[in-house]
């Protein structure tokens, strides 16, 4: 019986620490894989993913994070100009458009203040929540924000309704639409975020759609004018 016991004594003492070791090395290797997947508020939360492996999805850089702060402002102003043509648009097609593109941008804006939140950088504000800051003028007071529209332009656009609204509307949200795509084009080759090059995609293909359809109805409106 004692030689039992005493066999019986180190098994014991044996599992109780291979139990112990794999409760430490699931620990360390959650530690781990929450900083790749959350990542860090540094803009390079793939600083931790092995060389020569794919990033994972949550890994993201800063260009990640300026894609994020660039597109929500842009968006925001895209869905102010698709409200306007509620009450001022006369094509029942133009109102159908601008539905659609506050279909499309209002759930992503809300998408990348969530990946900026969870990455712990600064989400851009907005007059109201959507609304702009108009006090720039003309273009130049949106440096490096392709295709934006500045206080004049938007003014401008407030003051029309009817088919002057629908023209002027098209055009200006053709060269946004086009500021869009350039921003996303950038985000699909230079950033690292998975979602985010996944949503860059999807502007590309969406927009340049519109940006056809759009071109399509001013030279139906300037035909028309024309003649």
């Amino acid at each position: 019986m004692s030689s039992s016991i005493r066999t019986l004594a180190p098994r014991a003492a044996l599992v109780a620490a291979t139990g112990a070791a794999a409760v430490v090395l699931a620990a360390c290797g959650g530690d781990g894989a929450d900083r790749a997947a959350g990542g860090a508020g540094n803009g390079d939360a793939g600083g931790h993913a092995p060389a020569g492996t794919p990033s994972p999805q949550g890994a993201h850089n800063p260009q990640d994070v300026a894609f994020a702060q660039g597109m929500i402002p842009h968006h925001r102003q895209a869905l102010e100009m698709a409200r306007l043509a509620a009450d001022r648009a006369s094509s029942g097609t133009v109102k159908d458009l601008a539905g659609r593109i506050e279909k499309a941008q209002d759930p992503e804006i809300r998408t990348m203040t969530g990946w900026l939140k969870s990455w712990g950088e600064k989400v851009p504000g907005g007059a109201g929540g959507g609304g702009m800051d108009h006090s720039a003028s003309g273009r130049s007071g949106m440096p490096g924000m392709p295709g934006m529209m500045g206080g004049e332009d938007m003014a401008a656009l407030e003051k029309l309704s009817g088919k002057a609204f629908d023209v002027r509307f098209l055009t200006l949200m053709v060269e946004h639409h086009e500021g869009a795509v350039e921003m996303a084009e950038t985000e699909q080759s230079k950033g690292r975020y998975a979602p985010a090059k996944a949503m860059a995609g999807d502007i590309v293909t969406a927009q340049n759609a519109e940006i056809g359809e759009m071109n399509k109805l001013l030279g139906k409106s300037e035909s028309k004018s024309a003649g």
